[in-house]
């Protein structure tokens, strides 16, 4: 992890986004991509943004805050949206649901250096890929851990990272690496966020999502006080003895393990290999 983790928001709302930005927040997305998600995630408690290019404008016009664009999936869609993007002021372009190294460096030929392009690593065939996807000129790498999950039919979102999954990817990159979403520290069910917080740390990751839990947990006027607090624990994970490393670690994997959350269908979920 680097002195400075980003925290990224997921927010079109400029009095929110002024508000996020003047406490700590880094990075806001602008999320277009819906295509196909309501079909994959039918049956998951996961978030599906509407975003539009009207709300592009309207984020670049309100901050000076770096400003990411999601883009749908490779598709019919990606040349106009990367025009669009780009040409609407999108400091970097976010391509989801990777599938073949030849969709990434199509976005980048099509961006031209004229902003930043980054994936997420949320399919088996992008893991399979991660040693080609690190030769390019990639901006970050984020693991999505939702879709990996679906795709993988694991017990819950979190099984990636005590499978060795995240693990055996993360020295791959040495580009800015993230996985997981953030709220207040003191917060996160059923995983604590302190533990997801502690695992950033020991993988030495530079940014992570704020996710949909924290809009709902800084209600009431907590975000002046929260991202700070939220900062500081990240920070101090980082100056963790060994011995607290390992206790965090084991934590986590006891968490992760027990919890059998809602994104494997019915009847059908799958044990993963424990690591006694």
């Amino acid at each position: 992890m680097t002195d400075k983790f980003e925290l990224v928001l997921f927010s079109t709302d400029p009095a929110f986004i002024r508000q996020a930005v003047a406490a700590g927040v880094d990075s806001i997305i602008v999320d277009w991509e819906h295509i196909g998600k309501e079909q994959r995630q039918a049956w998951a408690d996961t978030q599906i943004n509407y975003d539009t290019l009207e709300d592009l404008r309207r984020v670049r016009a309100c901050t000076e805050a770096k400003v990411i664009c999601r883009i749908n999936c490779y598709g019919r869609t990606t040349a106009e949206e990367v025009a669009q993007a780009v040409n609407a002021g999108a400091d970097e372009i976010l391509i989801p649901m990777v599938r073949a190294l030849e969709e990434v460096e199509t976005v980048l030929d099509r961006v031209g250096g004229r902003c930043g392009v980054g994936i997420l690593i949320e399919t088996a065939a992008a893991v399979e890929l991660a040693g080609e996807l690190a030769r390019l000129p990639l901006s970050r790498v984020y693991i999505g851990l939702n879709d990996l999950a679906i795709e993988r039919n694991t017990p819950n979102i979190f099984t990636a990272l005590v499978d060795g999954t995240v693990e055996d990817i993360r020295p791959i990159f040495t580009i800015p690496f993230g996985f997981g979403g953030l709220t207040l520290p003191e917060r996160g069910h059923p995983i604590p966020c302190r533990l997801l917080i502690g695992e950033m740390a020991r993988l030495g990751c530079h940014f992570s999502f704020l996710r949909r839990s924290f809009h709902r947990d800084i209600r009431g006027g907590a975000m002046a006080a929260g991202i700070p607090r939220l900062l500081g624990a990240l920070k101090e994970a980082q100056l963790r003895s060994p011995e607290d490393v390992a206790r965090d670690r084991h934590g986590l994997e006891k968490a992760v393990r027990s919890w059998r959350g809602v994104m494997t269908q019915p009847g059908d979920r799958k044990e993963f290999p424990r690591n006694e």
